[in-house]
């Protein structure tokens, strides 16, 4: 049976948990260097292999929730290479065959699939990706901003006018739901709406906005209860505009059996606050996508960039978020329910370095719960 959700899960900051048990040692730190590797010569044709040094990691995986899975978003980064992949590739070629080496990495277990969200990919495109990854790897994967954005927008991301089919159920169900379960079918965990930065017109009229929500939602778990594997699917949804945070956005919601995705960017609030909202829908899974830094701002993207480019190494280290992170994961990993945890370049400067970080974490905060067991 499931419990309550402690008080402090979703409050204050943890304090610095234990060192795990000497039994259950885990590998060298992520964060250290890559050592003064030298440029490779990039590599052109033939498969993407595996790191054989990633391998390391699967003592540490094997101490994680069974529950849990975490992994990048987006998968074609060169700089990569000695984390994930065994040399230098040209990004092309990680984004064709990249995808194969990085599911026999110890510690991801799903990625997100962001490309989906610039433009609708098909059944059979999704079943290329399928084919690529073990059979227990889970996708997770964003709906179409032509369904998800209430504007459109120019090449650099300026609203010039409303979207008529601004979460218009049929196109949610026919340009996303359809094809996604079509390709990917076991292989599907959760399927993201990003609900992009809104007008005033809209927020300023949450009654009408969240019907709108709830009829696409409606329709959503229409057609996964119409699919032999529907039931098992997690439908979340993301927000960019806190304001969207109230209670009858989680009414909404819980209504159409969906959760709420933490979306750690610049443009929501910390982790902390968000954590609150996600009380008022327990007992729920966790989606989580840790997209953006805090210290780069709402707009700070072309910024992280920068400084974290070529995504090797740990340069905007954020311990604060990943302690909490760690400890909610645990906490509902610890009551049966699965976690998704996607986690982007622009996180902390390299997300194979903060997923190993933080699956350390989730490991020191597995020994503290249980330390505090009567």
């Amino acid at each position: 049976m499931l419990q309550p959700m402690q008080d402090d899960l979703f409050g204050a900051p943890p304090s610095p948990p234990p060192s795990p048990p000497s039994s259950a040692p885990v590998p060298p730190a992520a964060s250290a260097a890559p050592g003064g590797r030298k440029p490779a010569s990039r590599k052109a044709v033939g498969a993407v292999q595996l790191a054989p040094q990633a391998l390391q990691w699967q003592a540490l995986a094997d101490q994680l929730p069974q529950g849990l899975r975490m992994g990048v978003s987006t998968w074609s980064y060169p700089g990569w290479e000695g984390l994930i992949w065994d040399g230098a590739y040209d990004k092309s070629v990680l984004a064709k065959k990249g995808l194969e080496a990085y599911g026999r990495h110890p510690l991801m277990r799903t990625v997100c699939v962001d490309r989906s969200f610039w433009r609708p990919l098909t059944a059979s495109q999704y079943l290329a990706f399928a084919g690529q990854v073990p059979a227990d790897f889970r996708f997770v994967v964003k709906c179409p901003s032509v369904v998800t954005d209430a504007q459109v927008r120019d090449e650099d991301g300026k609203g010039m006018s409303l979207n008529p089919v601004f979460l218009q159920p049929d196109l949610a169900v026919t340009s996303f739901v359809e094809p996604t379960l079509e390709g990917l079918g076991e292989q599907l965990g959760v399927l993201v709406f990003q609900l992009s930065p809104m007008t005033w017109g809209l927020l300023s009229h949450p009654t009408e906005l969240l019907a709108r929500l709830q009829a696409m939602l409606d329709a959503v778990r229409a057609a996964l209860a119409a699919h032999p594997l529907g039931a098992q699917i997690i439908v979340a949804v993301e927000v960019r505009d806190p304001e969207l945070l109230t209670p009858e956005l989680a009414d909404t919601l819980r209504a159409a059996g969906a959760t709420f995705c933490l979306g750690l960017h610049g443009k929501m609030p910390p982790i902390e606050e968000q954590l609150v909202f996600l009380r008022r829908l327990w007992p729920s899974p966790l989606v989580c996508r840790w997209n953006l830094n805090r210290e780069f701002g709402a707009y700070g993207y072309p910024d992280a960039q920068t400084k974290h480019d070529p995504f090797d190494e740990i340069r905007t280290p954020d311990v604060h978020t990943r302690a909490i992170l760690a400890k909610t994961i645990d906490g509902i990993t610890s009551r049966g329910l699965p976690a998704f945890v996607t986690v982007s370049n622009d996180a902390e400067g390299c997300a194979p370095r903060s997923i190993a970080l933080l699956a350390e974490a989730v490991v020191q905060a597995q020994a503290a719960r249980i330390q505090r067991l009567p």
